[in-house]
């Protein structure tokens, strides 16, 4: 079994939750079982660098003789390599193991309204490029046009062949309907929900792409390298542009029976009524709210005016001004609103907050103050230290 073949893909099981399954499908189970297997040990080496076959049974969970298995077939598709010995105790020396970082390179590209974004990185996780493009797209075509010349252009600004790259993800605002292959609720995408894009996506980039949730993405980089590693339940709320957000419960992204899981834009938070009630059926009653958008009506109808922006009206408030100030407690009221309704029904012992308001200096506290006085357990508020890298 060739490392394309490994390459997971995540689905939904029955209980909503992301599941990895090696190439998303119907293999044997001892195939299925080795996969697994494999995919422990090169999610203990990334995460630990340079392992022993004992550090990485104790890490894995798996028996000793299981895993001197799974590293024959590593090694032999070169996707590990021995660096040296570790010596210590009575006992012999160990073999210490490390990933092949050229061994496989994945890309990985994230679709806004008005740009696109990527990066490519080795199997170690070091990025070897980065870069975005704006696209005023109007249609699913243009922008898809815009992934397959950034991909380009992060090819050859990592100096690797295309054949190079082993897995592309893709992170998209919506959620993906595999059975008809179609993306709903991709707000603020002109022609993204059209069907197909999926098989667009592989046909343009090869059949190991993954098409997921731009929120969850990121959650599952907060649980893996970010604020959420180590907790079991957490939820990762973004706040900028779109509102959304990402659930992991017992360590899992939670995704729910229609992929809806984390869609919060769309809770019936109770405004003062000056959000457009037509904007609010499009984006959602909380999105339509608490988005930049939301934060600059809001700051225009306590009288503010010029060029607005919510960078400076949160920045205004930060320097005294009161209209800015109360634009920023009237925010920091829906949030805590939305996440006092995540908390009651998943209490999650963490939110951690990101995008451009969400992660905005200050904003946590203001929540989180806010938040005390709405359930009787709050969770732990902390801030994306990922900010747009996530």
């Amino acid at each position: 079994m060739g490392y394309r073949e490994r390459i997971v893909t995540p689905r939904a099981d029955r209980t909503g939750q992301l599941d990895a399954v090696p190439g998303g499908g119907r293999v044997g189970q001892p195939r299925l079982l080795r996969a697994i297997n494999e995919q422990a040990l090169l999610k203990a080496l990334r995460r630990s660098g340079q392992l022993t076959r004992a550090e990485m049974a104790e890490l894995s969970g798996l028996s000793k003789p299981t895993v001197g298995a799974a590293l024959v077939h590593l090694e032999g598709d070169n996707l590990v390599q021995v660096v040296g010995r570790r010596t210590g105790g009575r006992g012999p020396s160990a073999l210490v193991y490390e990933l092949r970082p050229d061994a496989g390179f994945v890309l990985a590209l994230d679709v806004g309204s008005e740009f696109v974004r990527g990066g490519i990185a080795d199997l170690s996780g070091v990025i070897r490029a980065r870069g975005h493009r704006g696209v005023h797209a109007a249609s699913g075509h243009a922008r898809m046009s815009g992934l397959v010349d950034l991909a380009s252009e992060l090819v050859a600004q990592a100096g690797i062949g295309l054949s190079s790259i082993v897995q592309t993800i893709v992170g998209s605002p919506g959620v993906h309907d595999p059975v008809h292959d179609v993306l709903t609720v991709a707000r603020g995408l002109p022609g993204w929900e059209r069907p197909g894009v999926h098989a667009d996506l592989r046909r343009s980039f090869g059949a190991a792409t993954l098409l997921q949730n731009d929120v969850n993405l990121a959650a599952l980089a907060e649980r893996d390298h970010g604020q959420g590693r180590g907790v079991d339940a957490f939820a990762f709320v973004s706040v900028g542009t779109g509102v959304g957000m990402g659930l992991v419960l017992s360590g899992r992204l939670h995704t729910g029976a229609h992929g809806t899981a984390g869609e919060i834009a769309y809770l019936p938070i109770a405004t003062d009524g000056s959000v457009d009630l037509r904007d609010a059926r499009r984006r959602g009653a909380l999105e339509a709210a608490a988005s930049a958008a939301g934060v600059v009506r809001a700051a225009r109808e306590r009288g503010m005016t010029g060029r607005l922006s919510a960078r400076r009206i949160f920045a205004a408030a930060a320097d005294g001004d009161e209209r800015a100030r109360a634009v920023v407690d009237g925010e920091a009221l829906l949030v805590a609103r939305a996440i006092a309704s995540v908390a009651l029904v998943a209490d999650p012992a963490l939110v951690v907050l990101g995008g451009g308001i969400g992660g905005a200096p200050g904003f946590a506290d203001v929540v989180a103050a806010t938040l005390t006085g709405l359930v009787p357990a709050p969770p732990e508020l902390r801030v994306s230290a990922f900010g747009s890298e996530a």
